[in-house]
C-alpha cells in the first residue's frame, strides 16, 4: 500500500495572503541579499522602500512564519561531508514512527512522505571523519526503522541547486526555460580553522537588524568588514553558496512540490540535465544512479502553487526536451526540513549511541 498523494498542510501551513511589496521583498531576500555591513539597505533600495521599512517588513514575514530564517547557506560537499538522497520503503500505516527515528540524525535535513512504493525520501549527510560513514549509518537506520528496502541515490552530477521561490511570476514564468549552466563541482574544497570558526559563528538564524553580520563578528573578535571579506572569499572558493531567506513553502503559497524523475538515455544526460535545470520552477536538478526497479537517471524538483502548476512545469520540460518517460512523486507529508548545522557535537553523539 502506498501513500495517497494528498497535498495537505501541516499545522500553521496554510497560505497567507501577500501583497505586491511582500512578494517583491521575498524575491529580493531569496536572491539578492548581499555581503555588506547593511544588507537591508541594499534590499530596500531595490524594493523602493526605506531600510527601516525593509527590516520591519522582513520581521513581520518572519513572525508570520512565511520566512523560516535568513541564513548563510554553506555547501555540504565542499565542506567534506558525504551526503545523498535516500529512498526507503517503510510501514505505510505508521510512517511517523520511522520518520521520527530518521529525523533524530543531525545530518538529515529533509524528509518527506511521497506517493510511491518507496514512500520515505530523505537527504542525509555525515562528517568526513564519521566512524560509520554513509553506508554504515544507513544500515543502522534501516535496522532501527524496519525499512523493507533502501535505495541509495547519491548525486553523480549536479546541474542546479537553488531553492528560491518565484513570488512574482505566474505559471508561464515558472514553466519557462532560462539560461543553462554547467554542471557544478562535487568535490571537497580545502578549508582552515578560521573557516570552521566563521561557519560556527554565522550558521543558523541571522538577526533581523540593520547590521546582521555584526553579532557574529563580535563573537569572532574581528571587525565586520574583515568577516565580510572572509565570507566573500569563502563564496569564491565554493564553501559558501549565498546568504538568503528560506521560506515556509506552503505559507508563501507554494503548496505543492513534485519530484519529476526522468528516464534519460545515458549518452544524453550531459545535454539534457542543464536544459531541465534552466526552468525557473525547478529548484534542484541532479543525475543519480539507476537500479533495475528504478530506471530514472535525472531528478528535477518542481515547486508550484498547486499540483497543476507543478505538472505544467514538468510538462513544459517534456515538450522542450522530448524526454517522455517520467514519474512524478508528490509529497504528502513534510517530516523534517531544516538547514544543516556543521561542525557540531551532535554527529559524534549520534554515532556514540549507535555505532
Amino acid at each position: 500500500m502506498t501513500a495517497t498523494p494528498k497535498l495537505r498542510s501541516r499545522k500553521d501551513g496554510a497560505a497567507i495572503p501577500l501583497d505586491d511589496l511582500d512578494r517583491k521583498l521575498l524575491n529580493l531576500l531569496q536572491g539578492s541579499f548581499p555581503l555588506n555591513a547593511r544588507p537591508y539597505g541594499t534590499v530596500a533600495r531595490l524594493a523602493g522602500i526605506t531600510e527601516e521599512q525593509a527590516i520591519a517588513r522582513t520581521d513581520e514575514l518572519l513572525r508570520a512564519r512565511i520566512i523560516r530564517q535568513v541564513t548563510p547557506i554553506y555547501d555540504t560537499r565542499a565542506l567534506g561531508y558525504a551526503s545523498m538522497l535516500v529512498a526507503a520503503k517503510v510501514d505505510s500505516e505508521h510512517p511517523w514512527r520511522a520518520a521520527q527515528i530518521v529525523n533524530e540524525h543531525p545530518g538529515v535535513s529533509h524528509n518527506y512522505l511521497r506517493n510511491h512504493e518507496f514512500n520515505m525520501w530523505f537527504t542525509i549527510a555525515v562528517e568526513r571523519d564519521s566512524r560509520l560513514g554513509l553506508a554504515g549509518t544507513l544500515e543502522v537506520l534501516q535496522e532501527l526503522t524496519g525499512a523493507v528496502s533502501i535505495r541509495e541515490l547519491p548525486t553523480l552530477k549536479l546541474f542546479k541547486i537553488r531553492m528560491d521561490l518565484e513570488m512574482e511570476g505566474d505559471t508561464k514564468a515558472l514553466a519557462s526555460a532560462g539560461a543553462e549552466a554547467e554542471a557544478a563541482p562535487l568535490s571537497e574544497v580545502p578549508y582552515e580553522e578560521l573557516d570552521i570558526a566563521v561557519i560556527r559563528a554565522t550558521q543558523g538564524d541571522m538577526p533581523i537588524v540593520p547590521e546582521p553580520y555584526a553579532p557574529a563578528a563580535q563573537r569572532l573578535g574581528m571587525p565586520v568588514d574583515a568577516l565580510l571579506d572572509h565570507l566573500a572569499g569563502m563564496r569564491e572558493r565554493g564553501l559558501l553558496r549565498r546568504v538568503a531567506a528560506i521560506l515556509f513553502h506552503r505559507r508563501a503559497g507554494f503548496s505543492a512540490n513534485g519530484m519529476g524523475v526522468w528516464k534519460v538515455p545515458a549518452e544524453r544526460i550531459a545535454e539534457i540535465g542543464p536544459r531541465m535545470a534552466s526552468f525557473r520552477g525547478i529548484s534542484h536538478c541532479y543525475q543519480r544512479p539507476t537500479y533495475e526497479d528504478w530506471p530514472y537517471s535525472v531528478f528535477t524538483m518542481a515547486h508550484g502553487r498547486s499540483k497543476a502548476e507543478c505538472d505544467a512545469i514538468l510538462d513544459s520540460i517534456e515538450a522542450d526536451t522530448g524526454i517522455g518517460e517520467r514519474a512524478t512523486l508528490y509529497s504528502s507529508t513534510e517530516f523534517k526540513k531544516v538547514r544543516l548545522l556543521y561542525f557540531t557535537d551532535e554527529y559524534r553523539a549520534w554515532e556514540d549511541r549507535h555505532a
